[in-house]
C-alpha cells in the first residue's frame, strides 16, 4: 500500500487493486480536488463536504470492495459538544496492511472503540488544534492507546490552504508528540514486514 498527502485531512491510499481517497474537500479550501471517478471515497465527518468517486463510505459499517476491507466505527466529532457519535473512524485493510484513519474525533475513545480498531500498522491523524481537530497532546493520547507502528500527521498549518479555522504549524504540533520524523517523503510505501516494534513518525509532503 502507498500513501500520499494532499492537504487538510486528504490522503490517497493506493493498493494493488484500488485507490481510496479520504476527505477530499480540497476544492472548498483553495486547492484542486484529486478524486477520480474510479476512486473509493471515505468521509470522516458530516461537516466535511467531499468529492465523490465510484463509492462513498460516510457512515459506520463494514464494506468490501475491490479487495479492500473497510470498517467504519462511530465516534464523537471533535467539535460536537454532545455525546452524539457523528464522526466515523475508518480501519482499512488491504495488501496485508491495516490503516486507521482517525479524522476529526474527540480524543477519548472507549474500550469498545479501541477493540474495534484493533492492531494497526499505520495511523493517519490530524494535529492542527484550534478547537477544530486534535492537537498534538490529544493525538499523542490516542497514539499511546492504539500503538500503531507508523504515524502520519495531517491537517496542520499550510499557507496554501484556506482553513475555516487557522491550524497549528507542523513543527509546533510535533513538539507535543515529542517525536522526530523518521523521514519526510512525497510518497510512503508501507511494508508490513519491515515495521518494527516501536512507533515511528513519517511526514508526507503535500502533493
Amino acid at each position: 500500500m502507498e500513501l500520499q498527502y494532499f492537504g487538510a485531512n486528504c490522503v490517497r491510499l493506493t493498493t494493488k487493486k484500488a485507490s481510496l481517497v479520504v476527505d477530499d474537500n480540497l476544492s472548498k479550501i483553495g486547492l484542486k480536488s484529486i478524486t477520480k471517478p474510479t476512486d473509493i471515497c471515505l468521509k470522516t465527518a458530516p461537516y466535511v463536504d467531499v468529492a465523490e468517486g465510484r463509492f462513498l463510505a460516510d457512515m459506520p459499517g463494514e464494506y468490501e470492495i475491490s479487495g479492500v476491507s473497510i470498517k467504519g466505527i462511530a465516534a464523537r466529532a471533535h467539535m460536537d459538544e454532545s455525546d452524539k457519535k457523528t464522526a466515523v473512524i475508518y480501519v482499512v485493510k488491504a495488501d496485508e496492511t491495516r490503516v486507521v484513519i482517525l479524522g476529526h474525533v474527540f480524543p477519548e475513545l472507549s474500550e469498545e472503540q479501541l477493540e474495534q480498531i484493533g492492531i494497526v500498522d499505520v495511523a493517519i491523524i490530524p494535529i492542527g488544534n484550534s478547537g477544530y481537530t486534535l492537537d498534538g497532546a490529544g493525538a499523542l493520547s490516542l497514539i499511546k492507546k492504539i500503538e500503531p507502528k507508523i504515524i502520519v500527521p495531517t491537517h496542520y498549518g499550510d499557507r496554501a490552504i484556506n482553513y475555516e479555522v487557522p491550524q497549528q504549524e507542523l513543527a509546533e504540533a510535533l513538539k507535543s508528540l515529542a517525536m522526530e520524523p523518521l523521514e519526510t517523503v512525497t510518497k510512503y510505501k508501507v511494508n508490513s514486514a519491515e515495521l518494527g516494534d516501536t512507533t515511528k513518525l513519517v511526514v508526507l509532503e503535500r502533493q
